[in-house]
C-alpha cells in the first residue's frame, strides 16, 4: 500500500490481476483467462446439494479459490488512554470511515486520508485498561476530573501535560490508579461504543469489522500486549484486563470460557521485539515449565501472531540470525514507551519462537507457538492502515506530528544538520516505521470467511504494501503447475496452503509453490525467499533460500540472486522503475530435506529499495536527510508458515 510516485502509469495485465484473486496462471493467453474466470466462479469441489445451498448465501465476489484482503487489527481511537492524551478525539466510527478511505481529521490539526484507496477489513482496539476513562476525566461533571492523578491533563502547558502523562503511565504500569479508572459503568460505555461502531460499520461484501481489544500487559515495562478479536458480534460482557491478571495465560483461560458460551475469540500478540524476551519465554510466568496443557492452551487461543507494526518488526535479529543478510529490517531495541534498552532478544522475536516451538513439539508433544503471520499498525490516530512510507503522519497524534518531532528534519529554524545531534533527535520516533498490514486469503469479505482464513493461519503480512503472496506445499503437484489455468485450483487439491501441517509420505520430497504479485502503486519485487528452521540433533536451526530472482536473474552458488541493480534517487525519492518484477513465481524443492526432521518453511518477499518515511519528510522540507537515519527501506511480505511433520 505504500505509494511510488511514478512518472509513468504502469497498468498491470488482465492475466496477472487475476492470478492470485481468481487462481489463474500469470501469462495465460485472452482466452485462457475467460476459462479461469468461469473455474474461479465454480463451486469448489463440494456436493452438488451443499454447493446448491452455500450459493444461496454468497456475497458478491465470492472465489472458491479464495481472494486477498487486506487490513488492520490494530486501531487505537479516543477510547484509548495515551490517545486521548495525545490530543486525538476520533471515536471508532471515524476510524472505520478511514479505513473505508475517508478523510478524519488530525490530532495537530490538519486532514489526513488514505493514498491506497480502502482497506477490506478492520477492527478498533482501544486499550482495555481504563478504556473511554481519560474521556471522561475531560469532562467536569466526571468524578474522575477531580482526581489529582488527572489534573494537569488537559492544560495549554506541555510541561504540565508530560508531568500528568507520566502519573497516569506510571500508575497504570503500577496497578495503582484509582478505583475511579476502572469503574464498570466507565468502561461499560466505551464497550458499548465499540461493539455499536463495528455493528453498524460492517458491510458483508464490501467491508468487514470486528470487535476488539487491547490486553495491555506490560510487567516490569516489559511488553505483553496482545489484541483479542471476536468472530461476530457475540462478545465479552466487559474486556477481560490486565488489571486482573498480567499474565496472559489468564487471559487465554478466560477465552475458553467465553469459548463454553459460545463466545468465539482469537489472541493475537505484538511487539514481541519489546518484551526482553518474555513474550515467547521458555518458562511460564508462574514459574512453571511449559508442558503440554500450556502449548495447547496458548496455540488454542493464539493461532496468529504481529510480526511487523509502526513500533518496529519482530521477524528476527541481526544477533539471532546473523547469515540473514536481511534481518536488520526496521529493528527497535528499546521498551516500549520507555528508553530502557532490550538484554535479551531470544525469546522476543518470532523467528527464534518458531524454532522453539518445533522443539517443544518434540519434548511435549505440542507446539505453543505455532503462529500465523500478520501485519497491523497499533495507529492511535484513529487512521487504519495509515503505513504508506510518502505519507507517513505520525502514530500518536500530536507528540510526533511534525517530521521535526520525529526527528526526520533538524530542529525548525535549521536548514541542516550542522551542530544537532542527529542521534538524538526525536528520541524514539526514529526507530519508528510505517508499518504493516494484515493480509488473508478468504472466499468472500466477510467477518466468518476472513475470521475462518485467521484460524486456519492463511494469513500474511506486510511491511505497507498491498503484496500478494501465496506459499502451497505438495507431494503431487501437476508437472505443468505454474503454465496451468487453474494453478492455485490445483494447488488446493493436491497440497496444502500457508498455515497448514505437511505430513510425510514414505521419504519423498515436498514441492514448494511460491506466488508473489506486486502492490501496482508500491515498489517493483527483486526475490523471493524461502526460510526454513529445523532440528538437527535437539538443535534449532536456520537457514534462508532465495528462490525466485527478477529480472532474469538465477540463484548463484551462494544461494543469492544476483543484484538487479535497483537504485533510489534520494534527491526526488523516485525509485528505479524499470529493475524488478511484477510477479514472482517458483516451484522449489528443499536441496536439504530431511524426512526424519520436523521443520518449518515460510515465504519471506523483498522489494527493490525505495525511501523510508524519515527521507520523505526530509525531501518535501527541502533539508538533507537524518544521517543516522537509514535513507531506504525493502519493503517485504511474509506468508505464515507451513510445518513439516515427520512420521512418528
Amino acid at each position: 500500500m505504500k505509494m511510488r510516485r511514478d512518472l509513468v502509469r504502469y497498468v498491470i495485465p488482465a492475466a496477472v490481476v487475476g492470478v492470485l484473486v481468481g487462481g489463474t496462471a500469470i501469462g495465460a493467453q485472452v482466452a485462457q483467462q475467460k476459462t479461469a474466470a468461469s473455474a474461479a466462479a465454480a463451486p469448489a469441489r463440494p456436493a452438488p446439494k451443499a454447493a446448491a445451498a452455500a450459493s444461496a448465501t454468497r456475497l458478491p465476489g465470492y472465489n472458491a479459490d479464495r481472494n486477498a484482503y487486506f487490513g488492520d487489527l490494530h486501531v487505537h481511537t479516543y477510547l484509548s488512554f495515551d490517545a486521548y492524551i495525545f490530543n486525538v478525539r476520533k471515536t471508532p466510527d471515524d476510524a472505520y470511515r478511514f479505513a473505508k478511505g475517508e478523510a478524519i481529521g488530525h490530532a495537530a490539526g490538519f486532514d489526513i486520508r488514505l493514498q491506497g484507496g480502502p482497506l477490506d477489513f478492520a477492527a478498533v482496539t482501544d486499550h482495555s485498561e481504563f478504556m473511554g476513562a481519560i474521556r471522561e476525566a475531560n469532562d467536569p461533571h466526571s468524578p474522575l476530573s477531580k482526581l489529582p492523578v488527572t489534573q494537569g491533563l488537559f492544560s495549554t502547558d506541555p510541561k504540565e501535560i508530560n508531568a500528568a502523562f507520566t502519573r497516569v503511565v506510571t500508575g497504570f504500569r503500577n496497578n495503582s490508579l484509582p478505583a475511579e479508572f476502572s469503574a464498570p459503568e466507565v468502561a461499560s460505555r466505551a464497550w458499548r461504543e465499540v461493539q455499536e461502531a463495528a455493528d453498524h460499520n460492517n458491510a458483508p461484501g464490501r467491508f468487514t469489522t470486528f470487535v476488539g481489544y487491547e490486553f495491555t500487559s506490560a510487567p516490569d515495562g516489559r511488553n505483553l500486549h496482545r489484541n483479542v478479536i471476536f468472530k461476530g458480534a457475540k462478545v465479552a460482557h466487559l474486556p477481560y484486563t490486565a488489571n486482573a491478571s498480567r499474565d496472559p495465560e489468564t487471559l487465554w483461560r478466560t477465552m475458553d470460557g467465553w469459548r463454553g458460551k459460545g463466545i468465539e475469540a482469537l489472541a493475537i500478540p505484538h511487539n514481541s521485539n519489546g518484551s526482553d524476551g518474555i513474550m515467547f519465554d521458555t518458562q511460564r510466568m508462574n514459574g512453571k515449565p511449559i508442558d503440554k496443557t500450556y502449548a495447547e492452551l496458548r496455540a488454542r487461543n493464539e493461532p496468529l501472531v504481529e510480526i511487523s507494526q509502526i513500533k518496529g518488526t519482530s521477524e528476527t535479529h541481526p544477533s539471532l540470525s546473523p547469515n540473514d543478510e536481511w534481518a536488520n529490517f526496521e529493528i527497535m531495541e528499546s521498551y516500549i514507551g520507555s528508553p530502557t534498552k532490550i538484554t535479551k532478544f531470544a525469546g522476543g522475536y518470532v523467528r527464534r519462537a518458531l524454532e522453539d516451538g518445533i522443539i517443544y513439539r518434540e519434548q511435549v508433544g505440542a507446539n505453543p507457538f505455532k503462529m500465523g503471520f500478520i501485519g497491523s499498525s497499533d495507529t492511535h490516530n484513529a487512521a487504519p492502515g495509515s503505513v504508506e512510507e510518502p505519507n507517513y503522519f505520525s502514530k500518536t497524534g500530536r507528540p510526533d506530528s511534525r517530521p521535526e518531532l520525529r526527528g526526520s528534519t533538524p530542529p525548525e529554524g535549521k536548514k541542516s544538520w550542522d551542530g544537532v545531534d542527529a542521534a538524538a533527535a526525536g528520541g524514539r520516533y526514529q526507530a519508528w516505521g510505517a508499518s504493516g498490514l494484515a493480509g488473508v486469503w478468504a472466499e468472500e469479505n466477510s467477518r466468518d470467511a476472513i475470521y475462518a482464513a485467521m484460524r486456519r493461519k492463511e494469513t500474511f503480512a506486510t511491511s505497507g504494501p498491498r503484496i500478494k503472496v501465496r506459499f502451497f506445499a505438495g507431494y503431487d503437484f501437476p508437472a505443468d503447475l505454474l503454465t496451468r489455468t487453474d494453478t492455485v485450483r490445483q494447488a488446493y487439491a493436491h497440497g496444502v496452503p500457508m498455515g497448514s501441517d505437511l505430513l510425510s509420505a514414505k521419504g519423498r520430497t515436498p514441492r514448494f509453490l511460491v506466488w508473489a504479485v506486486r502492490d501496482p502503486r508500491g515498489g517493483y519485487l527483486q526475490r523471493a525467499q524461502i526460510v526454513k528452521g529445523w532440528i538437527e540433533n535437539g538443535q534449532a536451526k536456520e537457514k534462508v533460500f532465495d528462490v525466485a530472482c527478477s529480472d532474469g536473474l538465477k540463484v548463484a552458488a551462494n544461494g543469492r540472486c544476483g543484484d538487479n541493480g535497483a537504485t533510489v534517487d534520494l534527491k526526488t525519492c523516485e525509485a528505479d522503475r524499470f529493475k524488478g518484477d511484477v510477479e514472482l513465481r517458483t516451484v522449489w524443492r528443499d536441496p536439504e530435506f530431511n524426512p526424519r526432521q520436523r521443520a518449518f518453511y515460510y515465504v519471506r518477499v523483498l522489494e527493490n529499495p525505495s525511501c523510508r518515511w524519515s527521507t520523505w519528510d526530509a525531501l518535501r522540507n527541502g533539508t538533507p536527510p537524518n544521517p543516522k537515519l537509514q535513507p531506504t527501506i525493502m519493503e517485504r511480505a511474509w506468508s505464515s508458515p507451513i510445518w513439516f511433520e515427520p512420521t512418528a
